[in-house]
């Protein structure tokens, strides 16, 4: 039963959906409030109305039929990484999902059914029993489903594409409070649409996910002194494009942790970094890697035998929830000498050991499909880049922020106009557009068919087509 109900000048009108709702209903005036509001960006702070943690579809249902009964803000909340703070409103409703965790796993099929509000933890750690995995993101602690439903890489995406190309279902609650199934035979134009158009179309509680036999990998961060950054991102512009499929490798500039795998003398040192994913045979690990090994002066080796879900985890210790985030991001079509100029001027200048900035390869099986085949549009470029400032003291961002919008000023005339669409924040209408490409008018017009009244508008927001 629910925990409390809401009293307000809803009250009479929303106590038969809330008696309706198992998980627990928080409210405004509510002990556990102050803490069942807070999201991971500890820079968003919001008040909404109620938040109901949903224990299955039909909390969902309820929680939706309550926004818009009531003209309500309505956001979702999965694995809760959404920096730009979609996740949370004021005075709105948040169904957060995060007790629909369940995985279960199909080893036969190499399927997985995974709840709505599961992290790529959860699925990490189901299926390896299995010895089996799905691409997934860096983090762990990240959700299926604004991961997913935004497009969705990590390491395993050059092998085997991105999420949306290994979704095969969904479970979707529409704008009306219905529930249906979404997949290539049962409402292709959602399902299209939901594999890349965000949460635009609905809440999904269940998705479907085709699983890969990833038997063994080999990984982990391969630290050089920022000095070497020039000759290591030229090398790797270069190494990406013809290493194998099996071979995953992002680049990035840090600061070194003063943690216990670091050596002192290189704690909160500036350094560049090539984080490596290999998921091929074992024995051919060593020999694949062995370029980016001798490419420079190595500072810190950390890359070898590990499980994928270990792998894909290495980093949640550095990111838990309550830091302060603020990103910018672009897709690359070719990463130009003048580009790795910039990189060379603005990465060594990281401000603080938790900040960054990411290039990821986005080739390999991504470009296998063809750009109209999912929601997810840019198939043709080559990288991500994104850059954080990351930070637990408020009164540090303003400087960070400056080093991020600078960076990526001097970046983007180098860069596609659009980025990757769970890396923007607030950046307006105009760059959405720009980020769906040829698919935006298509997008508009089944929004227009399943969610003309935008309720679900706390995203990145593709505003319904209107018919003239």
């Amino acid at each position: 039963m629910a925990t409390s109900s809401i009293t307000s000048p809803l009250a009479d009108k929303a106590a038969g959906l809330v008696s309706q709702i198992r998980g627990p209903v928080i409210r405004q005036d509510d002990s556990q409030f102050d803490t069942a509001r807070r999201v991971y960006n500890q820079m968003i702070d919001r008040s909404p109305l109620v938040i109901i943690q949903c224990a299955d579809a039909a909390d969902v249902v309820a929680g939706v039929q309550l926004a818009r009964e009531h003209d309500l803000d309505l956001s979702v909340r999965g694995g809760d990484h959404s920096v730009a703070g979609f996740g949370t409103n004021d005075d709105g409703v948040v169904l957060d999902l995060r007790q629909m965790s369940n995985v279960h796993i199909d080893p036969q099929c190499k399927l997985a059914s995974v709840g709505g509000g599961a992290t790529w933890g959860d699925v990490d750690h189901a299926a390896w029993a299995f010895g089996l995995a799905t691409p997934g993101g860096i983090l762990s602690t990240t959700g299926v489903g604004g991961l997913g439903l935004g497009g969705g890489f990590g390491h395993l995406t050059r092998r085997f594409g991105l999420v949306v190309d290994n979704i095969r279902s969904l479970d979707v609650v529409t704008a009306e409070g219905k529930l249906v199934r979404a997949s290539h035979d049962e409402h292709p134009d959602l399902f299209w649409a939901l594999r890349g158009g965000g949460g635009n179309f609905g809440v999904v509680t269940r998705f479907e996910l085709q699983l890969h036999e990833v038997p063994a990998v080999y990984g982990g961060p391969i630290f050089y002194p920022v000095s070497e950054a020039e000759t290591v991102l030229r090398f790797y512009r270069d190494f990406i494009a013809d290493a194998p499929r099996e071979l995953s490798a992002f680049f990035g500039f840090h600061i070194a942790p003063a943690a216990p795998f670091v050596p002192e003398h290189l704690h909160l040192q500036p350094m560049c970094v090539i984080m490596v994913a290999y998921s091929g045979p074992g024995d051919g690990a060593k020999e694949l890697i062995r370029p980016i090994r001798d490419v420079a002066q190595v500072a810190l080796d950390l890359a070898g035998p590990i499980p994928y879900p270990a792998l894909n985890s290495m980093f949640d210790a550095l990111y838990p929830p309550g830091l302060h985030h603020y990103w910018k991001a672009d897709f690359v079509e070719e990463l130009t000498d003048e580009a790795i100029a910039v990189h060379i001027q603005h990465g060594p200048n990281v401000p603080s050991a938790l900040s960054m900035m990411h290039l990821y390869p986005l080739d390999g099986a991504v470009h296998d499909v063809d750009e109209d085949a999912t929601a997810f549009n840019h198939r043709d470029v080559r990288f991500s880049h994104v850059i954080c400032a990351i930070d637990a003291d408020a009164s540090h961002m303003p400087a960070y922020r400056e080093w991020v919008r600078s960076y990526w000023s001097a970046l983007h005339p180098h860069s596609s106009e659009a980025g990757y669409v769970n890396f923007l924040m607030d950046e307006g209408e105009d760059r959405i557009r720009a980020t769906y490409g040829d698919n935006y008018d298509r997008l508009a017009g089944i929004k227009a068919k399943w969610d003309s009244g935008n309720l679900f508008h706390m995203n990145q927001n593709i505003q319904p087509a209107t018919t003239r």
